[in-house]
């Protein structure tokens, strides 16, 4: 029997709209109701966990984010996932709050580039999911090489992030070529969007090879975790 997702959305809304068309277009499906179900709790107003995590905001996106997770097991969710890779900053926690498995989709990233024998992975993500290590201690782990931006151009990708993406305005294209150039530069062999703000990018935007979309992973896993079939084209995830 197929199991139900629970996505915890909102973070942002068009990112979480984009992983629910990103699940859709994976399923081998002829037919409506050969898709998974599907329960999303769209929560915009969840504080930013970037700031919390850097300690310019006071106000923890904790508690919301189990609310919203306890809102979908009671829903029938039979899993969780989360399209916002910066929470999971607080996985231990919400593991231990939602009585669901949630897909991490860090771990699954990270084990998806060490089956496909990635050597060095460069990383763009907000400042917070940076400041926490969450991909750099998990690519060790893998004995892969983690590939980090200078200051200067980790605050260009917060610019692609928050001033770009998010607000809804047109992609600095000159600014996202200049952070993947120096991560290749420093040896990357593949570079992780690790933002779902940059999954956008890559929706919309020829932005080239060696890459690998963390949104497009947990589209990937979700679809298998619950049991239905995985279209072909999608078991290479590296561009």
């Amino acid at each position: 029997m197929a199991k139900k997702l629970g996505v915890i959305g909102g973070l942002g809304p068009v990112a979480t709209a984009y992983f629910y068309e990103l699940v859709s277009r994976m399923t081998d499906a002829y037919h409506d109701q050969e898709h998974i179900d599907i329960n999303i709790i769209s929560k915009p107003s969840i504080p930013d966990r970037t700031d919390y995590i850097l300690g310019r905001s006071t106000e923890s996106p904790l508690s919301h984010l189990i609310e919203a997770g306890k809102s979908l097991v009671e829903l029938g969710a039979d899993c969780i996932a989360i399209p916002c890779i910066t929470a999971h900053y607080f996985y231990e926690e919400l593991s231990d709050g939602i009585k669901a498995p949630i897909i991490h989709i860090i771990h699954e990233t990270v084990r998806y580039l060490k089956e496909h024998n990635v050597k060095s992975a460069g990383i763009m993500a907000t400042e917070g999911t940076m400041a926490s290590g969450l991909f750099q201690n998990e690519l060790l782990k893998c004995n892969i090489e983690p590939i980090i931006l200078s200051s200067q151009s980790q605050c260009l990708v917060t610019s692609l992030i928050y001033k770009n993406v998010k607000a809804g305005k047109p992609v600095n294209m000159e600014q996202f070529n200049q952070v993947k150039d120096e991560l290749k530069d420093k040896g990357a062999d593949t570079i992780i969007l690790g933002c779902t703000e940059l999954s956008l990018i890559k929706r919309d935007e020829n932005i080239g090879s060696g890459f690998i979309d963390a949104l497009e992973v947990l589209a990937m896993c979700s679809v298998k975790f619950c049991g239905a079939r995985l279209k072909n084209e999608y078991t290479n995830l590296i561009t």
